[in-house]
């Protein structure tokens, strides 16, 4: 018997080192941080466009006599405090709170002093969320998700006014950057919200009949609200119809199974691109289509990206000085 004790004692004592080096390897393997800042620009600029387009009916939204006041606001959130700079900003000083968020994105896209910038873009998106609840959408959420782990994580290391100004100064080797075990983190925790937001999305789509009896997208298709592009011929081909509702649902709900294998990730992905251009070419939903291809990419090789970003981004490698250094920085594309 004492035997038989002592086996499993050391079954469950190699049982959890085995777990928690798993898990520290999870979050805290050392990763290149190219990928974070190719996911900086792209998630800048999605914020830069998103609160532009704010710009265009600022006053109805956020002005004195806007559509949404702070009394409607309060009782449609229950009377629960909304944490958003907004309602300390007077309304003579609305357009100047508006131009000093247009900066801070602008400088977070740029990658200019990110550590900073990255978590005030990070408030500047909540506030603006937070203040007109009503008008925000998954667009809005996503994009606040990937601000704050872009904060969280070193997103100024690659691809950065930050990086040419260290490079340019001597502070910085040129050439790639080390890994930092900050940068796992910020993707790991990207990739695992992105595998609960598709989760929950798929689970909750089997509670409605349409996505059991195959004809949710048909109704998507139908709505002239939403249609940019006639999918009204699908009419004649309902198999169409139901294989594409039954297969988006499935895909939703094990994404956070497959995506984690190598050998099927490709595949996972790629239907990813599929389904999100898929959405914005037939609902006309681009901004959400991207940014959630946004959130995708970070499942993509760190180390691929970094020899891509490096190659597109040519640096003297062999730079001693100020002057020997010729700065470039390259402009990602979706």
């Amino acid at each position: 018997m004492r035997r038989i004790a002592d086996y499993l004692v050391a079954y469950v004592k190699d049982s959890a080192q085995a777990v928690s080096s798993s898990w520290d390897a999870f979050w805290f393997t050392p990763a290149d941080p190219s990928l974070l800042g190719v996911l900086r620009v792209l998630t800048g600029l999605m914020l830069l466009y998103t609160h532009a387009v704010w710009g265009l009916v600022l006053p109805e939204f956020f002005g004195e006599s806007g559509w949404l006041s702070e009394p409607l606001v309060r009782s449609l959130t229950d009377g629960q405090y909304n944490y958003s700079f907004w309602w300390l900003v007077p309304a003579s000083g609305m357009w100047a709170a508006y131009w000093a968020s247009m900066a801070i994105l602008a400088l977070f896209t740029l990658g200019l002093w990110t550590r900073v910038t990255s978590i005030l873009a990070f408030l500047v998106t909540v506030s603006y969320i937070y203040r007109v609840p009503p008008a925000t959408f998954g667009l809005d959420q996503i994009n606040a998700m990937l601000t704050l782990y872009l904060a969280i994580g070193p997103s100024g290391k690659v691809l950065s006014l930050d990086r040419w100004l260290a490079v340019r100064s001597g502070r910085t080797p040129a050439g790639r950057p080390r890994p930092l075990a900050s940068a796992n983190l910020a993707l790991r925790l990207i990739n695992v919200h992105m595998c609960v937001v598709y989760f929950f999305a798929g689970i909750s789509k089997l509670q409605g009949e349409a996505w059991w009896n195959g004809d949710a997208m048909w109704r998507a298709f139908a709505n002239y609200e939403y249609q940019s592009a006639d999918m009204t011929w699908l009419a004649w081909h309902p198999r169409i119809i139901e294989l594409m509702t039954h297969t988006s649902v499935l895909w939703e709900i094990s994404f956070a199974a497959l995506v984690w294998r190598p050998r099927l990730r490709p595949i996972v992905l790629a239907f990813a691109v599929a389904l999100h251009v898929g959405i914005g070419a037939c609902l006309g939903m681009w901004t959400f289509g991207l940014i959630m291809l946004v959130g995708c990419a970070s499942f993509l090789p760190t180390e691929a990206i970094g020899r891509l970003v490096e190659a597109l981004v040519p640096a003297r490698q062999r730079a001693r000085t100020a002057s020997e250094v010729v700065p470039a920085i390259a402009s990602p594309v979706a």
